[in-house]
């Protein structure tokens, strides 16, 4: 559904953004195996993020981002406590909404990505947490998105969305 571009609506999805910051990076080499956490990656627009085995796959799920704020929300329902790996992500960022990406381009480090979607839980979040984990994570599970410019990330860097001139600053 298309609403009028110059809607109040409108205005606020494309107001400028505060920045986020990069908490931790995991790269997982192979399915289902342990995440290996990293103080910094490379993404590459052919095939992603390097030493992840979805690295070399082509499509929209070059990068998954999650918001430390998302994690501790899933440990709040679950009452436990939940580690980034657990849900199998490559990037925990804290301080941006990662949802307000939506349609939007938005710098890493030295590389600029293009959200292409919700990360939505898998069945695997009840073996996981139990009972209840993949209900805990639903809408929670954070963000895709694929490489527009490739570069390298660190731990400590900021999570800029492309054009907020505010945010850069």
């Amino acid at each position: 559904m298309a609403f009028n571009p110059k809607s109040s609506l409108a205005l606020l999805l494309k107001a400028p953004m505060r920045p986020g910051t990069v908490q931790w990076i995991g790269l997982r080499p192979e399915r289902r195996g342990e995440i290996i956490a990293a103080d910094e990656a490379h993404l590459s627009p052919e095939v992603g993020l390097i030493g992840d085995h979805y690295h070399g796959r082509s499509g929209n799920r070059h990068l998954t981002l999650i918001g430390e704020e998302d994690l501790n929300a899933i440990a709040s329902f679950l009452g436990v406590s939940v580690q980034a790996h657990a849900l199998r992500r490559n990037v925990v960022t804290v301080g941006i909404n990662l949802l307000a990406l939506k349609d939007k381009r938005f710098r890493l480090g030295e590389a600029v990505l293009e959200y292409t979607g919700e990360c939505h839980p898998c069945s695997r979040m009840e073996e996981t947490f139990g009972v209840g984990g993949y209900n805990a994570v639903r809408g929670r599970g954070g963000i895709t998105a694929r490489v527009i410019t490739g570069g390298r990330f660190r731990v400590g860097d900021r999570l800029i969305a492309e054009g907020d001139k505010t945010s850069e600053a």
